[in-house]
This record gives structure tokens, C-alpha cells and sequence, in this order.
């Protein structure tokens, strides 16, 4: 079986670390008032999470990938800020991917996840947790909306949720892709997320091809 790259392509500068603009609070009280599910969701979401098990059960398929999402802006009511970074365990410093996810209420069962890019070098904000306020010097309109990449998520169960994007509106170039595909699992103690690059003839040019990466959760904050 071939072994697939890393979903997205890694930037080869090394982040810095202290930077004023990305520090780190805890959530309490603040942001909006949202439906108890949303409020669930966010904090489900909320840590830091690994795929080593299943890198270790299956090296060939998977990476040993970390994922931490930190919440910002705890003064905005419009959802539920998170910023987001994936890295490889032996680079954590050069995340690959850095997002901002915005959580919404759709109605009683359904929720919306939000994708945006930072502005200039996303690297410039990694690392946000090692100091006190997350993204304070970065605002809404400097981030740039995915548009067509959003996850529609459903409240599928108890300590459930299940969804994905929607139809084929999330343009990627990367490796010859049309487009990409998302599906994510959400649950107390894990996210199950399956990210795919296909070409305009509907075949896979990227991604995991067995199943979705399997993120355990390790710490319900970020790494010290």
C-alpha cells in the first residue's frame, strides 16, 4: 500500500515562538450563549489530540499527526473562535495547517464549522498557547473565508457528531486537485477526521485512503 504525503503542504520556516499577536486564555464564561450542544461541541473540540495509536497499528497508512485547538476571542457573541494547527510529532514547531474555526448553531440538531486562513505567514502564529491572548492583534476581516469548505456537523447521538462538506465547493490545487472532501466524526474523547483531494474526474490525487485520521485526545488544553 502506498504511503500518501501529508494532506497539505508543510512551510519550511520555523515558527516563532512568544509572538504577541497569538496568546492563550482559558475559556470560562465569555463568548456567546449558545444552545448547550453548541457549548458541547466547542469543548469536545477544545485540547490537544494525536494519531500515534493508529500511526503505531498501521505506520504504513497514517502519520503520527497532533492537533491542537485552542479557543480566541472569547468576546465575540457571532460562535464559538478557535484556532486550529496540525503538525507532524517530529516537527510540532512547522504546523501545516493553521485555521480559524468559527462553531454556529444551524437549528436543533445541525452545526456549522466555519473555515478561514490567517493573513500573510500563518507560521508567524504558531505556537499561539505560549503566551496570553490568542490572535488579539488579528481581526475577523483579516482572515480570509474558505468558502465551499465548511463542515455541516449533526448532533447524531448522545456524545455524537457527524458530518462533512458539502457537495464538491472546496477548491484545492494542491497535487493536481479539483477539489477536497472532509469527514468528521466528533466525540468527548476523540475526532475521527477524513480529508481527501480529488481531480476533476473524480479521482483520489491526496489524503488518507483506508479511513479518516484518528485523533485521540491527550490534554483538554493546549501543550505547555
Amino acid at each position: 500500500m502506498q504511503r500518501w504525503k501529508l494532506p497539505l503542504v508543510a512551510v519550511g520556516l520555523t515558527a516563532l515562538a512568544g509572538l504577541a499577536s497569538c496568546e492563550t486564555i482559558p475559556r470560562t464564561s465569555a463568548g456567546p450563549a449558545p444552545d448547550d450542544a453548541l457549548a458541547q461541541l466547542a469543548e469536545w473540540m477544545t485540547g490537544t489530540f494525536s494519531s500515534a495509536a493508529q500511526s503505531d497499528a498501521d505506520p504504513e497508512n497514517y502519520f503520527d499527526i497532533r492537533l491542537v485547538m485552542i479557543p480566541i476571542w472569547p468576546h465575540r457573541t457571532d460562535g464559538w473562535w478557535l484556532y486550529v494547527e496540525q503538525a507532524a510529532a517530529e516537527s510540532a514547531d512547522r504546523p501545516y495547517r493553521q485555521r480559524v474555526y468559527r462553531l454556529t448553531q444551524e437549528d436543533a440538531g445541525t452545526f456549522r464549522s466555519d473555515v478561514y486562513a490567517l493573513p500573510g505567514n500563518p507560521l508567524l502564529y504558531a505556537a499561539c498557547w505560549r503566551n496570553t491572548t490568542p490572535l488579539s492583534d488579528v481581526d475577523l476581516s483579516d482572515l480570509t473565508l474558505r468558502d465551499g469548505c465548511s463542515i455541516v456537523l449533526l448532533k447524531t447521538g448522545p456524545e455524537r457528531f457527524a458530518g462533512g462538506t458539502v457537495g464538491e465547493g472546496c477548491e484545492s490545487s494542491l497535487r493536481g486537485a479539483a477539489y477536497a472532501t472532509s469527514d468528521v466524526i466528533i466525540t468527548p474523547t476523540r475526532i475521527v477526521s477524513w480529508d481527501q483531494g480529488w481531480d476533476e474526474n473524480g479521482n483520489q490525487v491526496w489524503g488518507a485512503t483506508e479511513g479518516g485520521y484518528i485523533f485521540e485526545k491527550i490534554s483538554l488544553q493546549a501543550p505547555d
